[in-house]
């Protein structure tokens, strides 16, 4: 078993920390500074993102929305397009599935 205790890690901002990538998936956590934002993109894979501390609001497509703190999970289906933006500092944990995804540059 390993284990990490996100809350304490030294993660940058604009630079992501991967805590484990295998087949089965992915785990990356994410510092994300108030007012700042991960611009309209998407993952080849199934996403799960966690607020771990912070708060963010995130926009999907269609119109689809959501803000929260620390607890809130979001799903995206892969391929899905969504914008993040802190409105706090914001810890994220980010979760794909499987790593890597169909479609994946590294894939080609």
């Amino acid at each position: 078993m390993r284990s990490w205790d996100i809350s304490t890690l030294d993660v940058q901002p604009s630079s992501p920390a991967v805590l484990d990538s295998e087949a089965e998936g992915r785990a990356i956590v994410i510092h994300l500074p108030a007012g700042e934002q991960l611009g309209e993109h998407q993952v080849h894979e199934r996403a799960w993102l966690l607020v771990v501390s912070g708060a963010i609001e995130i926009d999907g497509p269609g119109g689809d929305a959501a803000s929260g703190w620390p607890g809130l999970l979001a799903e995206f289906d892969p391929n899905e397009r969504r914008e993040v933006r802190a409105t706090e500092d914001a810890r994220l944990l980010l979760l794909l599935s499987p790593w890597p995804g169909l479609g994946h540059p590294s894939l080609r």
